[in-house]
């Protein structure tokens, strides 16, 4: 499963305006201080405030404010904003497809991790993002192992090595020094 880079910066840019929502924020110091392209972040914004999750003001005291309450603004609404379609497979939504055969079963595997990433992503807000709760989110909805030693950080992340197991990578556990 892949997240488009459009759906990434556009959650950081809603946590980033619901971390400081007592001013209007500027895409320039959004891109800044989130490592976003700016000129990327303004398209992402276009597609955020037809959505109505982010708000604009124009002048020089002007720049963004979430539109929302942020508790009320899930990670897989803002996903579904900027991206069109929550999962597809082959641009196909995965209540849509059938498999002859012997594979005519691998459509209910698609939809159950559709129904798995929507109960994590749709019950994580921006709020709860904002607050650095987002662990909390992931912890009660997956088992216990394959949460123990879910990476808290992006370098913790990119330590995270392959193991021997069937399940799929995005809730594989960390490998544990030993």
């Amino acid at each position: 499963m892949q997240i488009s880079a459009k759906a990434d910066y556009a959650v950081r840019a809603l946590v980033e305006l619901a971390a400081d929502s007592g001013r209007p924020l500027t895409c320039e110091s959004i891109a800044s201080s989130q490592d976003i392209p700016f000129r990327f972040l303004k398209s992402v914004f276009r597609d955020l405030r037809q959505a109505g999750l982010v708000r604009s003001q124009r002048g020089c005291e002007g720049g963004y404010w979430i539109g929302r309450d942020a508790a009320e603004i899930s990670v897989a609404e803002v996903m579904t904003a900027v991206d069109g379609e929550f999962l597809t497979v082959r641009g196909e939504r995965p209540g849509d497809l059938g498999y002859p055969g012997a594979a005519g079963t691998l459509p209910d595997v698609w939809r159950a991790v559709e129904a798995a990433a929507r109960a994590v992503l749709g019950g994580t807000s921006i709020a709860r993002l904002a607050a650095g709760a987002a662990r909390d989110v992931a912890s009660a909805r997956l088992a216990p192992e394959d949460v123990r030693d879910m990476p808290s950080s992006r370098s913790d992340a990119e330590d995270v090595r392959d193991v021997a197991s069937d399940r799929p990578a995005a809730v594989r556990p960390a490998a544990v020094p030993a």
